[in-house]
């Protein structure tokens, strides 16, 4: 069987260190492994739309940024095709012939949408769009007959529905889709990165990231300022690790060799961790070594971003290229499954 693998992102603003952490280093890793036979990344500007149909430009002056950072991090354009989802018309048709598998009720049971629809507020005010977005997202993975989704743990109940799709149209029409798997990152940590308020996960629409195109000075600012365990007032009081939002980055970026590097009183994060509970470790010390680590990864990713946007018009030439492979691709699909729905009219005339 191929490895294809599949992932992709809303361009509703900027990449953020829980997107770092959540998939884009998974992907990274996969790209350096290799040992796969196809690689693609979406750009979600459609299902981006289905909660932002008001406000386009946000989505479609994004695209471009999203894609920035995903070379800046290190992607690379040779190995994986980035594409843009509204530039593959398939998508749209294979998501139409999934509605009809799926009920209203299915589609709010799903765990994600139920949290993204008490988070913006809709209540009875659902955009149609928005409650298919688990359809659409099916579309895309089947589309291609991905079958390695590398994914944050929050979008673990769409694979699970993706998987359903799968079997409903193989058990109904016959065979068509390989199912997906999700691949979640190693460390648990970094399945679902809080945000620097410490409250909710990390989120574009919140406010409490902080982006790989942050520079020195913001990243700092927002580690200095992020949330810690409130009862730690002095320096002397024992403090929580659970809960304590530099402690969670600490668990998804640390490394032992940065102790070597910035904080040699210390071997490694389990020594630091048991201080801080102990009392006598204090938070802005801490702080200090998180924007250490923080600084040393996000300097270079900076860095490339000043080249690329540099030649924009060269990304865009890739992005029309690759959606043209991508759509070739999910014709492919398209035609089996008609075929297997009996609506592939074209064998009235001996095609």
């Amino acid at each position: 069987m191929k490895n294809i693998i599949l992932t992709g992102d809303r361009p509703t603003g900027n990449l953020h260190i829980g997107h770092y952490v959540g998939s884009v280093r998974t992907r990274l890793a996969i790209q350096e492994k290799g040992g796969y036979d196809k690689f693609y990344i979406m750009i979600a500007d459609t299902q981006a739309l289905t909660d932002n149909s008001k406000n386009v430009d946000k989505v479609t002056n994004n695209v471009i940024q999203v894609v920035i950072d995903y070379l800046s991090a290190g992607l690379d354009p040779d190995k994986v095709c980035i594409f843009i989802q509204s530039q593959v018309p398939e998508l749209f048709e294979i998501t139409s012939y999934f509605m009809n598998l799926v009920s209203v009720a299915r589609l709010k049971r799903n765990p994600t949408i139920k949290e993204e629809i008490k988070l913006r507020g809709f209540e009875n005010t659902i955009p149609a769009g928005f409650l298919c977005y688990p359809i659409s997202q099916a579309a895309d993975i089947l589309a291609f007959g991905a079958n390695i989704i590398p994914v944050g743990g929050d979008q673990l109940p769409m694979i699970e529905q993706t998987r359903e799709i799968a079997n409903v149209f193989n058990s109904t029409y016959g065979e068509v889709f390989t199912l997906p798997n999700a691949v979640l990152p190693d460390i648990k940590a970094c399945e679902r990165l809080p945000g620097t308020d410490g409250k909710l996960k990390m989120s574009k629409s919140v406010g409490n990231c902080i982006y790989l195109k942050d520079d020195e000075a913001t990243v700092k600012q927002k580690i200095m300022s992020a949330y810690t365990d409130p009862n730690h007032i002095k320096v002397s009081d024992p403090g929580k690790i659970q809960g304590n939002v530099v402690f969670t980055y600490l668990d998804a970026f640390c490394k032992d060799e940065h102790f070597k590097k910035y904080l040699p009183e210390y071997k490694n994060l389990d020594e630091l961790k048991a201080h801080y509970k102990k009392g006598g470790l204090g938070d802005v010390k801490v702080k200090l070594f998180l924007n250490n680590i923080m600084q040393e990864l996000l300097t270079p990713i900076r860095e490339r971003r000043k080249e690329l946007e540099k030649n924009i018009d060269k990304i865009y030439e890739m992005l029309f290229k690759n959606a043209a492979i991508a759509s070739k691709e999910a014709q492919k699909t398209l035609e089996n499954m008609k075929k297997n729905m009996g609506i592939n009219y074209k064998k009235f005339i001996g095609q």
